[in-house]
């Protein structure tokens, strides 16, 4: 299901959605440019939604460069409550992927979607997810950015992604630098490791989310023109 709240701003289409997956619904917003190439479908980290300050920053960023973004909730409401206390789904990186997954081949049918290039942007746990949903819909994704992310909790499903993929930490992030790089060797796709020189795991420091941004925007214009 499909709500247009905003025609067109500044060659934009934003519409807020709702995505149905095995009885449960999720929010988002999927906003494309005037002649956009693809669209980026964000997963976010654990504890985090759509509204992310971080994500909604790099999707503004993206936007900018000409390709769209799918911010989206990958947990239900009762969901997001019951994981605050218990923890239960945030690591449950099978489940985050399936709804990666299904994300993307319910976008694929939607209304002028045709020929547009599909792409994963994930955040902390987020990242591992977007790179098990990248390895089951090889061709399909066209390229996986990976901010502060867990790709170790890919696990086996790394030698099988086929997509460039570029892994963005912090240089203070010590702990997830290390698992990136562990990562990182397992991975047999066009891959890159590029640390954010000063940057901490959440990138707060000045001018550090804005690289990050930049980066992704330009992996993304590469691979998916």
């Amino acid at each position: 299901m499909r709500y247009e709240v905003e025609e067109r701003v500044s060659g934009r289409r934003s519409t807020e959605v709702q995505i149905s997956i095995h009885r449960h619904v999720l929010e988002g917003e999927l906003i494309v440019p005037g002649e956009a190439k693809g669209v980026i479908i964000f997963a976010h980290g654990s504890g985090s939604s759509r509204r992310s300050p971080r994500n909604q920053f790099v999707a503004r960023t993206i936007q900018e460069s000409g390709n769209g973004t799918l911010l989206f909730d990958l947990l239900t409401p009762d969901e997001e409550s019951e994981d605050r206390y218990t923890g239960e789904y945030r690591f449950d990186i099978s489940l985050l992927a399936q709804r990666l997954v299904a994300t993307a081949r319910w976008l694929r049918t939607q209304p002028g979607m045709n020929g547009l290039k599909f792409a994963y942007f994930g955040s902390s746990t987020g990242g591992g997810a977007a790179l098990v949903g990248a390895a089951e819909l090889g061709s399909e994704i066209q390229a996986v950015v990976s901010r502060g992310g867990r790709p170790d909790l890919a696990a086996e499903s790394l030698p099988r992604v086929q997509c460039p993929t570029l892994l963005l930490v912090g240089e203070l992030d010590e702990v997830v630098i290390d698992l990136n790089r562990q990562a990182l060797a397992r991975l047999r796709c066009e891959k890159e490791l590029k640390i954010i020189d000063g940057a901490t795991h959440l990138f707060e420091e000045p001018g550090a989310l804005e690289q990050v941004a930049n980066e992704a925007a330009k992996w993304f214009n590469r691979y998916l023109a």
